[in-house]
């Protein structure tokens, strides 16, 4: 199943290739013109912007909340009937160190509020929190993707491989290019979603 899209794209490789250039360009804009720094660390609002700015010129649910139930394998995230009030939560939980900073990535996760793009959207939302709170960053060039999907898919159940993951890979780089776009890439997206049920918001 290809996703709708402005492009008008009805090949799904083609599209994948498409939202990866479209998307790591507007990644590059959103740094190189500071536009992070004048968003709150946290919210899903500001999730929610990154997410428009990334993949605005792709999807026209670009920033919007999903409103199918989507799920990987046999893990299904939040369905759409509590998907605002998860994240409603999301946005009061605490985040002034690593761990709670960590769980709360976690719960996004679960949540996966978006239709597409929500790996790539939400690891800049982390580093940002982490910029802003304890002046760090993750640099992703140091962690197996393997491992991190792998650490991912079970931290709803456990997070404590997915901290230790990520503290390995802390960095005070919080103004270097590279670090920042290697989070962006592809390749550490969950692939193979598919929808079980289809409802309205």
């Amino acid at each position: 199943m290809v996703l709708e899209n402005k492009l008008g794209i009805t090949d799904s490789a083609e599209l994948a290739r498409q939202e990866e250039k479209i998307s790591k360009k507007k990644a590059i804009e959103l740094f190189e013109k500071g536009l992070l720094d004048s968003l709150e660390a946290g919210t899903f609002k500001t999730l929610s912007k990154i997410h428009k700015y990334l993949f605005d010129e792709i999807y026209y649910f670009a920033g919007e909340i999903r409103n199918v139930n989507i799920a990987k394998g046999n893990f299904r995230f939040a369905p759409v009937m509590y998907l605002k009030p998860a994240l409603e939560h999301i946005d009061t939980m605490p985040q002034s160190t690593y761990e709670e900073i960590i769980e709360k990535y976690v719960e996004m996760n679960v949540a996966h509020p978006f239709r597409e793009g929500n790996g790539r959207s939400a690891r800049i939302w982390l580093d940002l929190i982490l910029k802003k709170e304890i002046g760090k960053v993750i640099d992703w060039n140091k962690i197996n993707k393997e491992d991190y999907l792998l650490a991912m898919e079970r931290s709803p159940i456990k997070s404590v491989e997915i901290k230790e993951l990520l503290k390995q890979a802390l960095t005070d780089k919080i103004n270097d290019r590279e670090v920042y776009m290697k989070g962006i890439d592809a390749s550490y997206n969950y692939e193979g979603y598919f929808i079980y049920r289809t409802q309205d918001l």
